[in-house]
């Protein structure tokens, strides 16, 4: 068994030695870009589990553990890692944790701090937490973010949004049931024996997959009658974790809307952007400037490849490129609104409506007010602007029944078909009136 090591401040370190004989316990948050991440981690050495339980048990653990005025994506995450130690599954003794740290003024920054709390409170104060940032915020002996394992982090985010962009707009459509979770899983598998070969991050491996990818999307049978798109926005857990938002995705499916949900590669270029800005906004050090520019510069060089496939398939919406998404919120919010989602969801929102998608689901964790701030809180502002916008405000908590969001839901629903039919009844009172010309 690996000796247990401590540094100056007390913290646990995970050693070069539990690299060895731990199993590393992942919380998953998007299932397809988490799978890649994965495997990711696995060529670099780690033995990783990734954690899909999504049952009420983990709830009631988190609440054992955490005080229930906590943001609720920190009790579910550390509800389902303390519950997945606890289930008799892993030797508690073998075990590590792995947790994103951002080091901003979120809440989410203290995850790791409330984890090792619970730990402790559990009786497993010997298990080792690990912090992934790219803030330098913990360092352990035996765990490192190299150059290789970013890159290749990079590479699964953007395979991960392309291929959650076009399954999400497939899926509502598609003739044969299970074709498009068929198609997505057979690209996963594809892309993680790439990586296990060293392939799929090179530029003509990557543009080749692009391609690829789009085209066996695009030939997947579909039935396009009109439904009505329901954007996804909102703190970046509930908003893309099925545990967190009641399988809201699946939901809108049942009610026969098409969800669309932004992707992950913008969020991650706002907070590298958010230090640039931060340089420029109160001064700093203009290496760590130069820097995030060159990183900024390269992921929005794959999102832009990402995007010319898409629109070169002429049969997906494409999304828009950061450096647009950012332009939009002018006049909204000022770029050093960064906590949480900061800006970034509020242009998601915009974004969203200047591509005719009009409904939006706004999640939010109760009482996380960054997000109140600019989802919320920005509503009213955009509805002067854009009266067109049906946008519902749910919050996300131990104590809110499913019940009465999916009725909430529902009520903006009705909202959009009443909207729909209205612009229709407009269109065909038009056509009625146009005057018919004699041959």
């Amino acid at each position: 068994m690996a000796e247990l090591k401590y540094d100056k401040t007390g913290r646990l370190l995970f050693t070069k030695e539990m690299k060895k004989e731990y199993t590393i316990l992942m919380p998953q948050m998007l299932p397809i870009h988490f799978s890649l991440m994965r495997k990711c981690l696995e060529l670099e050495g780690y033995k990783v589990e990734m954690l899909t339980s999504s049952h009420r048990g983990i709830v009631d653990t988190g609440l054992k553990y955490v005080h229930n005025d906590t943001c609720y994506p920190a009790l579910l995450v550390i509800g389902q890692l303390i519950e997945a130690i606890e289930s008799g599954k892993y030797d508690p003794h073998k075990v590590a944790l792995i947790i994103t740290q951002t080091g901003g003024g979120c809440r989410a920054s203290n995850y790791i701090h409330l984890l090792r709390k619970a730990l402790k409170k559990a009786g497993l104060g010997f298990v080792p937490v690990i912090s992934l940032n790219l803030s330098g915020l913990e360092k352990n002996p035996g765990f490192s973010l190299n150059l290789r394992l970013i890159i290749r982090l990079i590479y699964s985010i953007v395979y991960g949004d392309l291929i959650m962009l076009l399954a999400n707009q497939c899926k509502p459509y598609e003739i044969e049931q299970g074709a498009t979770d068929r198609m997505t899983e057979k690209w996963v598998n594809n892309l993680i024996d790439q990586f296990k070969h060293s392939k799929g991050v090179w530029a003509k491996d990557f543009k080749k997959n692009l391609k690829l990818i789009t085209d066996d999307f695009a030939s997947i049978p579909l039935n396009k009658t009109p439904k009505i798109k329901v954007g996804i926005v909102g703190e970046i857990y509930v908003k893309f974790s099925p545990l967190g938002n009641n399988n809201l995705e699946q939901f809108l499916l049942d009610e026969g809307c098409e969800p669309v949900v932004p992707g992950l590669i913008d969020f991650i270029i706002f907070k590298i952007n958010n230090r640039i800005t931060d340089v420029d906004l109160y001064g700093g050090n203009p290496l760590k400037k130069l820097v995030c520019l060159i990183l900024q510069r390269y992921i929005e060089k794959r999102q832009a490849e990402l995007i010319e496939a898409v629109k070169e398939s002429k049969v997906f919406r494409a999304p828009e490129p950061f450096y647009e998404i950012r332009k939009k919120v002018r006049g909204y919010l000022g770029y050093g609104n960064k906590m949480g989602e900061g800006w970034l969801l509020t242009a998601e929102m915009l974004e969203l409506i200047d591509d005719g998608i009009y409904n939006i689901v706004c999640t939010q964790p109760f009482g996380c007010l960054p997000n109140h701030i600019v989802g919320k809180g920005m509503i009213r502002a955009i509805k002067n602007n854009r009266p067109e916008a049906n946008i519902v405000a749910i919050d996300y908590d131990p104590g809110a029944t499913k019940i009465n969001q999916e009725n909430r839901i529902k009520l903006m629903l009705a909202n959009a078909k009443l909207a729909e039919e209205k612009v229709h009844k407009a269109k065909v009172s038009v056509e009625q009136k146009e005057p018919v010309v004699q041959k």
